[in-house]
This record gives structure tokens, C-alpha cells and sequence, in this order.
């Protein structure tokens, strides 16, 4: 299983959010890339980045940020955050982005994720984002009336090959990830699982990756202190595939 600790950028900081509410954001780091290169030192491969400002407005503002991440580090950023047109992908793709995560978009235009994917490949990824079950868009504001296993079906159909599941009940909580949705998520796709949320200790890490998922997000675990990053990567086997 991929270990991929998360950076979520907000003015050209790292901050943390709870349940994605912007009112909570609070920095919790001051340099990306000096974090980045712990993640690195730690075994890590993968960076999940969420660029929040972009999110909120459209702008790239922390472009510059995310390319020295990637030059300098070496390691394969996976990243979303108001990706809505083929012009934002080209914009992520120039920043040395690996993995393109599309959120909000996928439910109001799943052809541009068909157009994304036919265009990208496996390098699209898709946003299960669910509260109660129910497919949430627009920063998880706003419901969709989609469930997310009807929502996850759909993007199997459109090509998509990664989807990263997040209960946002969970986010940023540290009350353990939501395995029961999860293990449905798996019995309803073959996608790729990226399991997001809820993280709290190395042994939910140890949970997930004997589910067989393809991947798990930590983040306000690692901030908070309460998982060893090292060890998480240790206990989920090779990072060298992703």
C-alpha cells in the first residue's frame, strides 16, 4: 500500500483543515518543501497536495511552491484543488504534478473527466468526497442526491482508475478512517482505493493495508504527532510502484 502524507497549501503554507470547514484552517507548518523533504527522509514516495486556493478561487497562487516540491524532493505529487477544465490540468501538469485529482467537477461534468482520462490516462484521479453517503461538491458544501457507490460505479464506466475516498465526517477528526465504507467501496469497483480521513495511529495504517487498498493519506496524524511516518511506510511494504 502507497503511503501518501498530505500537504494542504493555503497562501504558501501548510495548513490543516477539519472536515474541509475553511473556518478551522490553522498553519501547522511553514515551508512545504522542507516538510516534503521529511516525508521524503521518512520512505515516503508520494505527496498528496490539496492546492486550497485554488480550490476557493480558481488561482494558482502556490505553483511555484509545488514545482520546487517536486524538483527538489524527486518524489510524485498527487494533487487536486479546483481542477474544473482542461486548461486547469494543463496549468497542474506544468507545475511537475504526477497524479491530477479532479473533485467537484467529476459529479456536474463527467465528460470532462472522460476527456481528462482519454487525454491523461491513469494520471487522472477521481474525488470520492461522501458525508452520510452522499456525494458532496463545492468544498463539501453543497449535496449532489448521489451516492457515493452509484458515483463510484460511473467513473469506473467513464476509465477513471484511482478513486481517493474521503468520509468527510472524518477529516482532519483523527477518529479512524470509515473501513466499513471503504470495504463497500472495494466490493463495488475495481478502481484503485486511496483511503482519506481519519488516519490516527499506525494501527489504522496497518488496518487499511490489510484490506489490500492501493493507497492511504495522513495528514493531520502526522502534524498531531500521533503516527510515526517511518514506520507506517515500513509496515505497508514497497513504495517503489505506484
Amino acid at each position: 500500500m502507497i503511503i501518501e502524507p498530505a500537504i494542504d497549501l493555503k497562501d504558501g503554507k501548510v495548513v490543516r483543515l477539519q472536515k474541509g470547514d475553511f473556518d478551522t484552517v490553522h498553519q501547522v507548518a511553514e515551508d512545504p518543501v522542507t516538510v516534503a523533504k521529511a516525508f521524503a527522509a521518512s520512505g515516503a514516495t508520494v505527496i498528496h497536495m490539496v492546492d486550497l486556493d485554488g480550490a476557493k478561487s480558481g488561482a494558482r497562487v502556490n505553483a511555484a511552491i509545488v514545482k520546487r516540491v517536486a524538483e527538489e524532493t524527486g518524489m510524485r505529487i498527487e494533487m487536486g484543488g479546483g481542477i474544473r477544465t482542461m486548461d486547469d490540468l494543463k496549468a497542474v501538469d506544468a507545475m511537475g504534478v504526477w497524479r491530477m485529482v479532479i473533485g467537484s467537477a467529476a459529479v456536474s461534468d463527467p465528460e470532462f473527466v472522460r476527456e481528462a482520462v482519454a487525454l491523461y490516462g491513469d494520471r487522472i484521479a477521481v474525488g470520492c468526497d461522501a458525508l452520510n453517503g452522499e456525494i458532496k461538491t463545492a468544498g463539501w458544501i453543497e449535496g449532489s442526491g448521489v451516492h457515493y457507490l452509484d458515483f463510484a460505479r460511473k467513473m469506473e464506466k467513464i476509465g477513471v482508475k484511482t478513486l481517493i475516498f474521503t468520509d468527510i465526517a472524518t477529516d482532519g477528526m483523527l477518529s479512524g478512517p470509515s473501513f466499513h465504507s471503504l470495504e463497500q467501496l472495494q466490493k463495488s469497483v475495481s478502481c484503485q482505493i486511496v483511503a482519506s480521513g481519519g488516519v490516527s495511529n499506525n494501527e489504522d495504517i496497518r488496518k487499511l493495508n490489510d484490506m489490500q487498498l492501493y493507497g492511504a493519506i495522513i495528514g493531520k496524524a502526522y502534524y498531531a504527532g500521533t503516527i510515526a511516518l517511518t514506520k507506517a511506510v515500513a509496515d505497508s511494504g514497497s513504495q517503489d510502484n505506484p
